[in-house]
């Protein structure tokens, strides 16, 4: 049986998630120790910022051992961490391994990381050598389903974090961003992410220091740029094509006069200019927005948009929910039917040594037969043997689908004799 026994985003605090996380470096010996001591046939670890999550094979009942895995190894006592960790097993487990790789559990609904960290987590179990047959089902099964998930329908579209829907209006305005110039005011973590994600789509970017230039040359040299001091502003709000603002200073750094001066330098009223501005206070005088060609986008711009975003991505989840469930109601159908694929393999080998025991008895009494002779002998009886197994398979397949007791299994095996 699968289970699945973990704390996320839902049930427990930030706090408390980092205090069950697991490391990159203690993966591999977590899972060994697991194996050990929560008597688990195979094991994987899910360890994000938003969930801390174990799913195992395991007997009827081992959730429970793998929750106090869980706690013990990270020195805590089960049943004060009872209110945030969740225990799952068989179907639940397995819809659950679905949602989570198809973003449909994840905090921001659609975003692409989770993917990737399931992949990760998959990979250093088989590592580990503690993934089996029934895991890997699981990985294989689960990551194709939310590949189909973000591919038919839109569930990963429209920006949802101001710092991808800065990324995504200045794509509305300039359409490509290569070789755009991105000017960053400040090196706020907000408005850095921004620039992060512009030059990563092939946008240039200078850092202005505005407290210190050695931040400024720091992050300057993380995002391939240069660093120019805050004296230099209108220059380079003359070169630029999108400005990036969030300081933290307590008024506004980047006024009308500073905008509408770069905007009278040769060659600059032709071109667009986009302002950010992610400070609280604002950094930028709101009257810029008035400017001729000037765009200017604040917080709540850009927290609305993705609202609006997030609104059209709960749109999609439902069908992105449907593919999921149809993907967890196959692998729970092909799931059961392993479960009777050792009574089917009994019924054909017994078939089998009925079969042969017979045609044995019958060349005693034929004396030597023919090649041609044999070879119809064998046919004849082995397609009576095919028509005779047909039904009882068929309807036994069929049991396991609709699902079955181990009570039906055994009944079955005494009725036939195996």
């Amino acid at each position: 049986m699968i289970v699945v026994v973990g704390l996320s985003h839902k049930t427990s605090t930030l706090e408390l998630r980092e205090a069950l996380a697991f490391s990159a470096d203690q993966l591999a010996a977590a899972l060994s120790r697991l194996r050990e001591e929560a008597g688990a046939r195979e094991a994987m670890i899910l360890s994000t910022c938003n969930r801390v999550e174990i799913y195992a094979r395991s007997d009827e009942g081992g959730a429970e051992a793998v929750a106090r895995f869980l706690a013990t190894y990270h020195g805590r006592q089960l049943e004060d961490l009872q209110p945030a960790v969740y225990r799952l097993d068989g179907a639940d487990a397995v819809r659950h391994a679905f949602r989570v790789a198809a973003s449909l559990d994840s905090m921001v609904l659609g975003e692409p990381q989770i993917l990737g960290q399931v992949k990760h987590a998959y990979h250093a179990a088989e590592g580990a050598g503690t993934l089996g047959s029934a895991l890997n089902a699981l990985r294989n099964r689960s990551l194709a389903a939310a590949k189909r998930a973000r591919t038919e329908t839109g569930i990963g579209h429209n920006a949802v974090s101001v710092s991808y829907v800065a990324v995504e209006l200045a794509r509305k305005i300039f359409g490509q961003l290569r070789d755009k110039n991105v000017l960053l005011v400040g090196t706020g973590k907000m408005s850095s992410l921004a620039a992060r994600h512009l030059v990563e789509n092939g946008a240039r970017a200078a850092v202005v220091g505005v407290r210190t230039m050695e931040r400024a040359q720091e992050l300057a040299a993380t995002l391939g740029g240069r660093a120019v001091p805050f004296t230099s502003l209108r220059d380079e709000l003359a070169a630029t094509d999108i400005v990036i603002s969030g300081t933290g200073a307590p008024g506004v750094v980047i006024t009308r006069p500073d905008v509408e001066a770069a905007r009278a330098r040769g060659g600059r009223r032709k071109r667009p200019l986009f302002l950010i501005d992610i400070a609280v206070p604002r950094d930028i005088e709101p009257s810029v927005a008035q400017v001729e060609g000037v765009f200017l986008y604040d917080l709540d711009d850009l927290k609305s948009v993705a609202d609006a975003n997030l609104r059209e991505r709960r749109k999609e989840a439902a069908a992105a929910e449907a593919i999921v469930e149809r993907e967890v109601r196959e692998f729970l159908d092909w799931q059961r039917s392993l479960d009777v694929v050792p009574l089917l393999v009994d019924l054909r080998k017994r078939a089998e040594e009925i079969r042969r025991a017979e045609i044995d008895k019958a060349r005693s009494r034929l004396g030597s037969l023919s090649a041609e002779q044999e070879a119809a002998l064998n046919a004849a009886t082995s397609a009576i043997v095919n028509k005779l197994l047909h039904a009882p398979t068929v309807q036994i397949k069929e049991m396991a689908r609709n699902g079955h007791s181990p009570e039906q299994v055994s009944l079955i095996r005494k009725l036939l004799g195996l």
